[in-house]
């Protein structure tokens, strides 16, 4: 009985999970008169994946998206490891503040920093660019990835750290050598965390940019709705294919993630 139990709460957990993922592809598939209740309910097609790449030009906001996001994952790591790995292993007054001033930060909502970013973008001349997008994201990735990440370097011995300084290496020798290596995992956690913020992110997309070649993914499915009264199965089409990309960066990065999750359970 009780193993029955087991199975049926991880059931139920899944069923939760995976839910809404099974039915959007199953509308996906479904032709709109399916969808209406004019059709039989076992009709499948892909109309509405040709309808969502026809005429919208999904695909280029597919690869803008993907563009922002691994722009700002690259930026965040290399910006934030450097600086976490100083807050975690140099010596230096007032870490603390520094660390807890970034994560304050990060606590404003969007909508209370969007028009103040709008005139720093305008007066950059970066309006309407993907690098407005790629700016802006960094301002609220940077702290979560400088909070993560300080905590991975941290469970690095200093002692290693010091044997590197020793063995002759600069503080930034160390990090390049010691820190990065071993803190692997947990910048790729970090870079998952960060890309997916970055590839959903809908306000600032929305307002600094407008010409649909510059628009990212969320911002363009959700115009989808202004052509036609409910195009709800171009909509689960294009959050199906808006979706793989996450699911081939969760993929790769599997092994890590574990090992980040993991690191620090068992102690020799």
């Amino acid at each position: 009985m009780r193993r029955a139990l087991q199975w049926c709460t991880v059931a139920m957990v899944l069923a939760f999970a995976t839910g809404p993922l099974f039915s959007q592809v199953v509308t996906s598939l479904r032709p709109d008169r399916a969808l209406g209740g004019g059709e039989t309910p076992f009709a499948w097609s892909l109309a509405n994946y040709r309808g969502a790449l026809e005429g919208r030009a999904l695909g280029r906001s597919l690869l803008n998206s993907i563009a922002v996001a691994g722009a700002t994952t690259m930026l965040c790591l290399g910006i934030g490891s450097l600086a976490a790995f100083a807050l975690a292993k140099l010596r230096f007054r007032g870490k603390g503040l520094w660390l807890g001033g970034a994560l304050a930060i990060s606590m404003f909502p969007a909508i209370a920093t969007v028009s103040p970013l709008y005139l720093v973008i305008r007066a950059l001349g970066l309006r309407d660019t993907l690098g407005a997008l790629v700016l802006s994201y960094v301002t609220f990735a940077l702290p979560l990835s400088l909070f993560l990440l300080t905590r991975f370097f941290r469970e690095i011995p200093d002692a290693i750290y010091e044997a590197a300084r020793v063995d002759g290496c600069t503080p930034l020798q160390a990090w390049w050598h010691v820190g990065l290596p071993l803190a692997a995992p947990g910048i790729a956690s970090t870079a998952i965390l960060v890309f997916i913020f970055a590839y959903n992110e809908f306000l600032y997309a929305l307002t600094f940019t407008s010409s649909p070649e510059m628009r990212t993914v969320p911002v363009a499915i959700s115009l989808f709705a202004s052509n036609r009264v409910e195009p709800w199965g171009e909509i689960a089409a294009a959050s199906v294919m808006a979706a793989v990309p996450l699911v081939l960066v969760a993929i790769v990065f599997q092994r890590r993630i574990v090992t980040a999750l993991t690191q620090g359970a068992v102690k020799d």
